[in-house]
């Protein structure tokens, strides 16, 4: 799954940062790019939640094949697109179906035990980040090159064909029957108990066998189920850690809302030095979500405890960057907030998914994901107002945020303790 993830943020890297030069080249004004770049992040956001929902009823093999495949038709059509329609269909598809990554976070907690989702979910995070790394190098160079967009955008495709492979391969009659060879060499320090080993698999094959089951239900009765089940999310008492992840999520990019044009005003700094900045942050990043292990095991594995320290450190370092006398003041605060923001979002899945159940995974990424979603569509706005003021004023308002998130968290410290201490004690 670590793979694909790579692939998954490779191929899409590729293809974005060209996405909106391509469409003015094609006769396409600014307002016509920023209504379809705005309808493709209303589709994500009301698709996610029926998306991962969809996928707690069929299973994850299906819902995560049939993902990867309409993905890989958006990306195609996309490397045919000669006019701006044919662009906003091309838009479509993966408008309403680019949740792979949400997915295949929503497969691994099916597979991992509570204690080492937090170290898994950093390393898969880790692999997608080195992927998107990567990505804009290599379609920079191939969009130097005749009909390099187009090109791209095969490429990017035919990536995505490739996942639907390496998917279609996995051991899945290994994971839902559960064999002794498995549970035997997973005997380390690190690993699952052997009892922990029996329930995951139990479960696994009783999600298997109710995922074959829907998957021959009628469409009608999948999309009441659905219906169902984001009512339930709806009305649980999850709000606070949605609205904690919405208020960090904005923090965060009002941070990075006007990053480059903020340096370039306040230090006299070119936009090339701020894009090597931000590329020393995401390889950052990287190194945060391969250190989530000993991190974990320092905190004794209570997630409460590290989303409340780690958001605690945001919120002090977009202080330190909206109050910087130096450049180099800028510099120590963006390492630091490479580590802090990369354990955060970690964190924050992993409390959504013990408190919510692993039962309903899929949903709760989904609905997840359509927060960070509003959080995307508020904060440019936010950030433009902010603006008006002065160049600190998004990242001043972040700050604010931050801190309510964090009075949030601490009043409802009680409900977060209790729920981790019954992790605990299960293992």
């Amino acid at each position: 799954l670590f793979l694909p993830s790579f692939q998954d943020l490779f191929g899409v890297s590729m293809v974005v940062p060209l996405m909106n030069l391509h469409i003015k080249s094609l006769g396409a004004s600014h307002t016509v790019a920023g209504i379809i770049g705005s309808l493709y992040g209303i589709m994500q956001l009301f698709s996610s939640t029926f998306v991962g929902c969809w996928s707690d009823i069929v299973g994850r093999r299906y819902s995560l094949l049939a993902c990867i495949l309409l993905s890989a038709l958006g990306y195609f059509l996309l490397g045919t697109s000669t006019t701006v329609f044919l662009f906003a269909i091309s838009r479509v598809p993966v408008g309403i179906f680019k949740h792979t990554l949400s997915i295949s976070k929503a497969l691994l907690s099916d597979l991992v035990s509570e204690r080492d989702r937090p170290l898994v979910m950093g390393r898969f995070n880790a692999a997608s980040s080195v992927g998107f790394i990567l990505g804009p190098v290599v379609g920079g160079y191939l969009t130097e090159l005749e009909d390099g967009f187009y090109q791209t955008s095969f490429i990017c495709a035919c990536i995505f064909l490739l996942n639907a492979g390496l998917v279609w391969m996995l051991p899945w009659s290994e994971e839902n029957t559960g064999n002794r060879e498995h549970q035997q060499g997973n005997k380390r320090t690190d690993s699952f108990s052997a009892k922990a080993n029996r329930d995951l698999h139990l479960k696994s094959a009783s999600n298997g066998a109710m995922a074959r089951d829907s998957l021959f239900q009628s469409p009608w009765i999948q999309v009441a189920t659905v219906l169902k089940r984001i009512k339930g999310i709806a009305c649980s008492d999850l709000w606070d850690i949605f609205l904690v992840r919405l208020l960090m999520s904005v923090a965060i990019l009002l941070y990075y809302s006007n990053f480059s044009l903020a340096l370039e005003e306040r230090f006299g700094v070119k936009p090339l030095f701020a894009g090597y900045l931000m590329s020393y942050s995401s390889a950052l990043g990287v190194l945060a979500g391969c250190l989530l292990g000993p991190i974990t095991r320092l905190y004794q594995h209570n997630t409460y405890r590290i989303l409340l320290h780690s958001s605690t450190l945001t919120c002090t370092l977009i202080l330190l960057y909206a109050s910087a006398l130096s450049i180099w003041m800028v510099i120590l605060s963006s390492t630091f907030l490479a580590f802090s923001t990369t354990i955060g979002r970690t964190c924050i899945i992993d409390l959504e998914l013990t408190i919510g159940g692993n039962e309903a995974s899929g949903t709760l990424l989904g609905v997840g994901q359509s927060v960070t979603s509003v959080g995307r569509i508020v904060a440019p706005l936010l950030s433009g107002i902010a603006q008006e003021f002065s160049p600190c004023g998004p990242p001043s308002l972040g700050v604010g945020l931050a801190l309510v998130a964090i009075l949030i968290m601490n009043a409802n410290k009680q409900k977060y303790c209790s729920h981790g201490n019954v992790k605990l004690k299960n293992q």
